[in-house]
């Protein structure tokens, strides 16, 4: 066997024919022949027999795509509305001459919705739509989905199959928000905080997605009062105030959002709210206590009564109790109401009071209660109930011999000593025994002064006796004088004069002074020193006074005259003595410099025809001595007597001429000139001459020496020297003139505090004076020269410390007026004189009592650690150790501490408000008792710290992002802006605004903080804000603010109304299977309603059996080839091709689109077999058949054209071959088996092989063949 290839598109089939022979035994052919006709029988039952199942089987086999269908309408849709569905909705066509017929059988109860068929290509689609002339509408709040039961029907063979449709009724904003209840009413207190949640309304719209979405709003807009949009919760936004206002009366909208996407003004219904303003529990309860002292008689003893006042009306002002809340551990006191309802309430004792344990009495504190809603309690009110108790307390030196010493410096009113009695009664008066007049004592306090200077020299011993008025005791006071260095040397002469040679040797004795002191000892012994502030060129002996040469002198650079301050000082002790006379040297000139020529080495010419008597230079020398005058002399050159030099100034002039005579003779003259001051001269300087011949101007040049300028320079400096030792030349004695008197510091104060209780020895003031005399002169000494009656106060006589002398008692002297007198020890002495006023403080000296039943104190809270903030005071009437009162704090605390003498309470932390506001310290006061109990008490001190504004606003967070749609109402508050500021009162008190409010579009509540807006949003015209918010606090006298960003995106609703809408719900194209890829095949177009974007389209397509094998132009729609086509493996595709917008929400339609491949013919005939192997028996009359050629065509325009053809194989003629159907029959020759056992025909339509093989090798169907 073989097959032909094809060949320009023609088929060629080879038909192997068998011959059989004739002879044989007839019956067996018959009987061959009869089995092959019972087999043919059979095959040909066996055949109808699949036909016929195989046509029922198709009858039945005809099903939906789907079991289940989703399809959508929406409510309210009008008339002959079709259902949509995602899929196809219908059945596939196996047969082109099928015809169906779709039925709603069932769950249609309302008679709503009707089936129809649509046939295009391979598919027959059930649509569904609503039935016209219905009353009955679909809604969705009454019934959401519809299942319907659909059963299809072929028309001919009536083959049945059923499908379920699931009808979903979409929902349409068609009902409006309605409240329940329409009313509302709240009450809130006018002290309602800022932010507080006050009603919630609600409103339910039966509607379902954003159809069902509403949003809440005032009707009218307030600043007071802010409604959430979507949850309805109404919050307060500003300050209530019941005087002002007692009632609001709101109307609130719940506005569907359906105006946004539809344009109009919405859907809304409207509830009412009533707030009711309560006037709030503003003020808390004041206490005001009366202590009383019952008798030990009293059976039932009231220890207080007191009194609490609130000042709010109703029940806000009533009274719900009054409590000891601390200072009764043991509960033995109670409150008591006076009577009903009253105010006044009794302390009283319950049982038997502990006296014994505390004899100082009980501190009970005690606090209030309103009865408001919140409650207000009042401040701690301390009050101090005691037991009745009673107490009393009775001369001599202490000692028999006083000694002290007094410096001869001390000026008049110094303290000597002071003497004291124990005890000591107020009554005592002291006295001299015997008249003492250089000193005095003060009667009150025993203290020793002196009334004027005490000189050693009249007595350096004093013996005084002291007593005591009235009474027997005395002592003795001896009082050593110390001598103290009070005579200055003094010098032989006022003055001295002497005169030196310049150049003199160092060391060359100049003149001696000397001085004598007439003190003793080292107060007597004399030195010397020069005092002049510019070292001068001479020293003096220190022991001596020789005065010497102490440098090289120089009459031209150095002073001319020298006065010089000659000290003489003594070995004083503790201070030296000194004293100063005027030297005045004079500095005498020798000649000691030779002169110097300004210029030298002058070259030059000169015309020959020069005129005698014409100058031709000047020369001249400088010299530094002042003493002769410089004259010039030729040394050499001038043999010819040509030149001639004036000795004095200097000109050289032609003498005789050069153009006859000696003066022809010679054309260069070197001339040496030199210059004398009489004693010295000058090195020579020479001048060069060339006569020349032509006429020409005397041209000489010199070499500049620069001695003008160096001899400038230096009797410049010699005259700043000069001039720099004039302000010596005015000579005074600083040390021997007592020329200022002494003065006091500009920080000297007028007043100053004392407490009490410091000790003896107290450094309290440094007198600061200042005398701007030198030595004895300048030196201080200080003294109280009044108002110190008491003698409680000292000066030190050297250092000028006020120092506390005898202990300090506020009670008996609470100020003193003192003069503090300063003197110098300056002859004549001088002095200068200050009233200070010293008062002093008070000190818990008695039996401890608080005098406040408790403190409080406002502390700033940038207060400096070490800072006193107050002084806490107790007195205590005992005497001696148990009248020492020291203080200190029980509670447990690192920021405070107290004086545990003064009371004085001071900050010894870094105080922070915001950290901790109030402190209460708890302060006891606590006598110093040894022979029994001590006694205490203690007082509450609240230190409340001030707010300093320190802190600016804090926005939390610091910068904010949100996003809102851009359909909420006006007034609605986007978001709450939050500033913390930690500081308190008006520091704390944040105000917001906006620095930058986005065009206007925005606002924010200046107390809460809310932004609201004010402008309808419009995504479309903008879609960010970028707004700035200030938040500013009321702080004096600055305020601090800070500032935040708040970036607000507008988030686009769905205005996208409507859903892109193709002209019909299919479409159908064609394209030819020949085109290459890319090629257009149809356009697709859908249209939207919908503006911007909302309403432009792309194309996609997403599913379908071309998916993959056609592209969409997603802007345009057009359907373009992809792949190659080919009609021949598939004739025609299914696309299904969505249209989406572009909204926020994007809205989707769909096609389906079917697309018929158009046949080209490009494919060759085909045979049903390669090879036929037919069997015919020999002599078989005409026109018997012998095989049937089944050829086909792929090409569909081709395959009903075909046309049959014997190529080759029949030259003689034994067989034919129908043209159109491809029959070979035989013809009226004859077959001979043996003549030719097998024909091989060739057939083709142009060119077809008929091969014929052996019957050995042929395919049988029955022996004898057909």
């Amino acid at each position: 066997m073989f097959l032909s290839p094809f060949y320009n598109r023609f088929s060629f089939h080879k038909v192997l024919l068998l011959i059989e022979r004739s002879f044989g035994d007839y019956s067996s052919v018959i009987m061959v022949r009869s089995t092959g006709l019972l087999f043919s029988v059979l095959l040909l039952q066996l055949l109808n027999s699949c036909e016929g199942n195989r046509k029922k089987e198709q009858a039945s086999s005809i099903q939906f795509t789907q079991h289940l269908y989703n399809a959508y309408i929406y409510e309210n849709s009008a008339a002959k509305t079709y259902l949509e569905s995602h899929l196809k909705m219908g059945i596939y066509i196996a047969n082109p001459s099928s015809e169906f017929r779709y039925k709603i059988i069932s769950g249609d109860h309302e008679n709503l919705f009707k089936a129809e068929d649509y046939i295009l290509g391979d598919f027959c689609f059930l649509r569904i739509r609503t039935k016209g002339g219905n009353t009955a509408v679909l809604n969705r709040e009454v019934r959401d989905y519809y299942l319907l039961n659909v059963k299809a029907v072929e028309k001919k063979t009536n083959a049945e199959a059923r499908t379920k449709v699931k009808v979903h009724v979409l929902d349409t904003n068609d009902l409006r928000p309605l409240f329940s209840p329409t009313s509302y009413s709240v009450s809130l207190a006018e002290n309602t905080a800022l932010r507080t949640s006050v009603a919630r309304v609600r409103a339910t719209d039966a509607d379902i997605g954003t159809n069902g979405e509403f949003y809440y709003s005032f009707k009218d807009r307030t600043d007071t009062f802010a409604i959430h949009p979507t949850n309805g919760i109404v919050t307060l936004t500003g300050r209530l105030d019941y005087s002002e206002t007692k009632q609001y009366d709101l109307e609130i909208l719940a506005a569907d959002r359906g105006k946004k996407l539809y344009g109009s003004s919405g859907i809304s219904s409207m509830a009412k709210l009533t707030v009711h303003v309560e006037q709030g529990n503003e003020n808390a309860p004041v206490i005001t206590a009366v202590t009383l002292a019952p008798s030990d008689m009293d059976k039932d003893p009231t220890y207080a009564i007191i009194t609490v006042e609130d000042e709010d009306p109703g029940v806000n002002g009533e009274i719900a109790s009054l409590n000891i809340v601390a200072g009764d551990p043991l509960h033995q006191f109670k409150a008591m109401r006076s009577s009903p309802g009253s105010k006044e309430y009794r302390i009283k004792a319950v049982d038997q009071v502990d006296w014994e344990s505390q004899s100082s009495g009980y501190n009970l504190t005690l606090q209030a209660k309103d009865k408001g809603s919140p409650p207000q309690f009042s401040s701690v009110k301390v009050i101090h109930v005691t037991s009745p108790q009673s107490r009393s307390l009775p001369c001599r030196f202490e000692k028999a011999v006083y000694e002290a010493r007094l410096n001869e410096f001390a000026p008049p009113n110094s303290p000597v000593v002071m003497v004291t009695a124990s005890p000591m009664y107020p009554q005592i008066k002291f006295a001299f025994r015997y008249h003492a007049d250089k000193f005095h004592i003060n009667p009150d306090t025993g203290l020793i002064t002196t009334n004027g200077f005490i000189k050693a020299q009249e007595s350096s011993r004093y013996e005084l006796e002291v007593i005591i008025v009235d009474r027997q005791a005395s002592t003795k006071i001896i009082v050593y004088v110390i001598d103290m260095n009070d005579n200055a040397p003094e010098f032989k002469q006022s003055s001295y004069k002497a005169s030196v040679n310049e150049n003199v040797p160092v060391g060359t004795s100049v003149l001696t002074v000397s001085a004598t002191d007439v003190d003793s000892g080292e107060n007597g012994y004399v030195t010397y020193s020069i005092a002049n502030l510019n070292p001068p060129p001479f020293v003096i002996d220190y022991f001596s006074g020789d005065i010497s040469i102490s440098e090289e002198l120089d009459y031209e650079l150095m002073p001319r005259i020298y006065n010089l301050r000659v000290r003489a000082s003594d070995w004083g002790s503790p201070y030296r003595r000194e004293v100063e006379s005027l030297v005045t040297i004079f500095l005498s000139n020798l000649n000691d410099n030779k002169p110097l020529f300004e210029k030298v080495n002058c070259i030059g010419t000169i015309p020959r025809d020069l005129n005698v008597g014409e100058q031709i230079a000047t020369v001249s020398a400088i010299d530094a001595d002042e003493l002769q005058l410089v004259r010039y002399q030729i040394v050499s050159g001038n043999e010819l007597d040509l030149f001639d030099l004036n000795p004095n100034s200097g000109v050289l002039l032609l003498k005789r001429a050069l153009t006859d005579g000696s003066g022809i003779k010679g054309s260069f003259h070197s001339l040496q000139i030199t210059a004398t001051d009489g004693e010295n001269f000058a090195t020579a300087m020479y001048i060069n001459i060339t006569v020349a011949s032509s006429r020409k101007q005397v041209n000489l040049h010199c070499t500049e020496t620069g001695v003008a300028k160096h001899l400038a320079e230096k009797l410049l400096q010699a005259n700043k020297i000069h001039n720099h030792g004039d302000a010596e030349d005015l000579f005074s004695d600083n040390h021997s003139i007592n020329r200022h008197a002494p003065q006091f510091d500009s920080s000297f104060p007028g007043v100053i505090e004392v407490k009490e209780d410091k000790p003896v020895g107290t450094h309290l003031l440094l007198i600061n004076a200042t005398d701007f005399d030198t030595g004895f002169s300048g030196k201080l000494t200080h003294v109280i020269s009044g108002g110190d009656s008491d003698s409680r106060f000292i000066v030190d006589l050297e250092t000028g410390w006020l120092k506390i002398f005898t202990p300090l008692d506020r009670e008996k002297n609470d100020h003193y007026t003192l003069n503090i007198t300063v003197y110098d020890l300056g002859i004549p002495q001088k002095s200068a004189w200050r009233l200070l006023d010293v008062n002093i403080l008070d000190a818990n000296d008695n039996s401890p009592e608080f005098l406040q039943d408790m403190y409080s104190e406002e502390v700033s809270e940038n207060k400096e650690i070490g800072s006193e903030i107050i002084q806490l005071e107790a007195t205590d009437r005992d005497l001696g150790a148990n009248g020492e009162v020291r203080y200190s704090i029980l509670t447990d605390t690192h920021m405070f501490a107290i004086d545990t003498v003064t009371g004085i309470v001071k900050v010894t932390g870094l105080l922070d408000r915001e950290k901790d506001p109030i402190y209460l310290l708890k302060i006891e006061a606590r006598d110093q008792a040894k022979q029994e109990p001590q006694r205490f008490s203690t007082v509450l001190l609240k230190v409340t710290l001030e707010d300093v504004n320190d802190n600016p606003p804090e926005f939390i967070p610091q910068n904010y992002h949100i996003k809102i749609r851009e359909d909420l109402p006006i007034g609605a508050v986007t978001m709450w802006l939050e500033a913390y500021d930690p500081d308190v009162g008006h520091s704390s008190q944040v105000r917001y605004s906006l620095i930058d409010n986005g065009e206007g579009y925005f606002d924010v509540d200046k107390l809460s903080g809310a932004l609201r807006i004010v402008q309808r949003l419009d995504f479309e015209k903008k879609q960010l804000y970028n707004l700035t918010a200030r938040a500013k606090d009321k702080g004096r006298p600055i305020s601090l603010s800070s500032t935040c960003y708040i970036q607000v995106e507008v988030v686009d609703v769905n205005e996208n109304l409507y859903a892109p809408v193709f002209p019909f719900f299919v479409a159908n194209g064609s394209v030819r299977e020949d085109v290459p890829i890319g090629t257009p095949v149809m356009t697709i177009t859908a249209y939207d309603n919908d503006r911007g974007r909302d309403g432009e389209v792309r194309y996609s397509i997403r599913d379908g059996s071309g998916l993959g094998i056609f592209t969409i132009n997603e802007e345009k729609g057009i359907i373009k080839t992809a792949e190659l086509l080919d009609r021949e493996t598939t004739s025609h595709y299914w696309l299904t091709v969505y249209a989406t917008d572009l909204g926020v929400v994007p809205l989707v339609s769909f096609i389906e689109v079917y697309v018929e491949i158009e046949d080209v013919n490009d494919n060759a005939p085909q045979t049903s077999e390669p090879v036929y192997y037919p069997e015919v028996m020999e002599n078989t009359p005409k026109d018997m058949s012998v095989v049937q050629i089944e050829a086909s065509d792929p090409d569909s325009s081709s395959s009903d054209r075909l046309s049959y053809k014997i190529t080759s194989g029949n030259p003689q003629g034994f067989f034919i071959i129908n043209q159109k159907t491809g029959l070979i029959t035989t013809t009226s020759r004859k077959l001979d088996r043996e003549q030719q056992a097998e024909h091989i025909l060739e057939m083709s339509r142009r060119r077809q092989i008929l091969y014929c093989k052996p019957p050995s090798q042929a395919v049988k169907w029955g022996r004898g063949g057909i």
